[in-house]
């Protein structure tokens, strides 16, 4: 499971394996993990992550978007 950003607290990352989901990005804190779809960015999950913190991982995701995708992108071309 590559790490692929680390931000206030925040690890980005991929799990291997995940069959034919559309692009995605987990995000996980001290306090649970959250996932996004990427194109959109939407909320897909969230496990313990209060409604603060999945506010602030999503404008994280949203400033990352382009970069996430492409860092997803690699990961599934691997």
């Amino acid at each position: 499971m590559p790490t692929v950003l680390r931000i206030l607290g925040y690890r980005f990352h991929f799990y291997s394996d995940e069959g034919t989901e559309p692009p995605h990005i987990h995000i996980e804190s001290a306090d649970g993990e959250c996932k996004f779809w990427l194109m959109p960015v939407a909320l897909a999950s969230n496990r313990g992550m209060s409604p603060t913190d999945v506010r602030k991982v999503e404008r994280l995701v949203y400033e990352h978007q382009k970069f996430l995708v492409e860092k997803y992108n690699v990961f599934q071309s691997e």
